[in-house]
């Protein structure tokens, strides 16, 4: 136990430390940063951009080199941060890079500061920060048609592609694993047992998303998440502007434009789902089959977005309040490169068929099982009834004027890999 002094000791102590008769040990201060990321520039992941083969620079950060630099040139004015007079700032490039690596693999902020040479807690700033620049700067590349002609184009497409007239997208929601958030209690706990939040879309016939809606807890009823989404209400209220009934090709039949998905929503006078396989006829397995063939574009979509993009395929471990910029760069990305590069979808990732053998062969990404995991198919029973008038309505057509030839083959096709 130190001794107690008296006043005059005190004074006197501090009078002899003063003149300096009395020497105290000065306490070592630490560097403000580790050695090893003070040589960032000469040992880091930066050094092995200038020399990769196009093919393995693609493979890196999911992109080719010319993507990359029209990325960076719009991206750093939201994230080019100031030199100071102690040290200098990480430049846009690498903070772009680290990004573009944790998009694409996944990994933790921990593995990645030893190849970025970045500490881990700038790590947790920077990707949050230019993943909310890369949505900012590619967000017009997501975008709903605004006009009817619109609409009818891409209706067009479907009907062309995937022959299913009036048409206007399939609709899809994915659980996305997170960390389960501090004080949260089960809001964020989904039907397959994992935290989660939910990541809904409306994709084109090109595998193109058209709309992206997450963050949607993952306790929410899968049957609901359509239904809670802005571009619901819009449809409902009439905000879409979409076309309005119009004959089916060789009919004198009106039908609406519809959006189509899978069992786990709700049936509508504009959604169509599947009928329910039970004690079903063949002329209902026919509609089933043309409604699933044209599904599966945002299927894909989302496998693609996944196999690229594998951080959506590991549990987010980062902060709530960042998942959603995360997600939204991915899908932002995603159609960003495929209108950019050609070999952005290559058959290989896609389900294809093969109608004269009456085979369906799927895409890559489905041999990965650790994806986003789908809603939860609806129990409930149908009772709409101008729903299931439609339904009936695109059924009788498909099985008449609007048959194909392979339909009758592909309704028995055995998926293979």
């Amino acid at each position: 136990m130190a001794p107690v002094l008296s006043k005059n000791q005190k004074i006197g102590l501090a009078v002899a430390v003063a003149v300096g008769s009395i020497k105290i040990k000065e306490k070592k201060r630490k560097t403000w940063v580790k050695e090893y990321l003070l040589l960032r520039d000469k040992l880091s992941n930066m050094n092995i951009m200038s020399v990769l083969e196009p093919a393995d620079f693609r493979n890196y950060l999911r992109m080719d080199s010319r993507s990359f630099d029209i990325l960076l040139s719009l991206v750093t004015p939201y994230i080019q941060k100031q030199n100071t007079f102690l040290r200098d700032s990480v430049s846009a490039k690498q903070r772009l890079v680290v990004t573009l690596r944790f998009l694409a693999t996944g990994n933790s902020y921990q593995d990645l500061k030893y190849s970025s040479l970045i500490s881990q807690s700038l790590l947790s700033i920077i990707i949050p920060e230019t993943c909310s620049a890369i949505y900012t700067c590619l967000e017009h590349y997501i975008k709903l048609p605004q006009t009817e002609s619109e609409w009818i184009q891409v209706a067009a497409d479907f009907e062309d592609k995937w022959n299913f007239n009036h048409c206007i997208g399939a609709c899809d929601g994915k659980h996305i694993g997170i960390e389960k958030p501090p004080g949260s209690g089960s809001l964020f706990y989904n039907y397959k047992g994992f935290f989660s939040v939910i990541l809904f879309a409306v994709v084109n016939a090109n595998y193109e998303f058209m709309y992206v809606q997450t963050g949607t807890n993952g306790s929410v009823n899968d049957a609901a998440v359509f239904e809670s989404t802005k571009f619901h209400q819009k449809l409902v209220n009439g905000c879409l502007n979409l076309p309005p009934s119009s004959p089916l090709p060789g009919t004198e039949t009106h039908a609406p434009y519809v959006l189509i998905g899978d069992s786990a929503f709700s049936i509508n006078r504009h959604f169509m789902k599947p009928y329910p396989f039970k004690g079903i006829s063949h002329e209902r397995r026919i509609f089933n089959y043309r409604l699933s063939r044209a599904r599966r574009v945002v299927e894909n979509a989302f496998g693609i977005l996944a196999s690229r993009f594998r951080v959506l395929r590991r549990t987010l471990s980062i902060d709530l309040s960042n998942v959603d910029a995360v997600v939204m760069a991915c899908c932002a990305l995603h159609n960003y490169l495929s209108k950019r590069e050609p070999g952005y979808i290559t058959r290989k990732w896609i389900d294809h068929e093969n109608t004269s053998l009456g085979s369906i062969h799927q895409g890559e990404w489905r041999k990965h099982t650790d994806g986003l995991t789908s809603l939860k198919n609806t129990s409930k029973s149908q009772r709409n009834e101008e729903g299931n008038q439609v339904r009936n309505t695109f059924m009788n057509y498909f099985n008449s004027v609007g048959r194909v030839a392979f339909q009758d083959k592909m309704i028995n096709a055995v998926p293979t890999v």
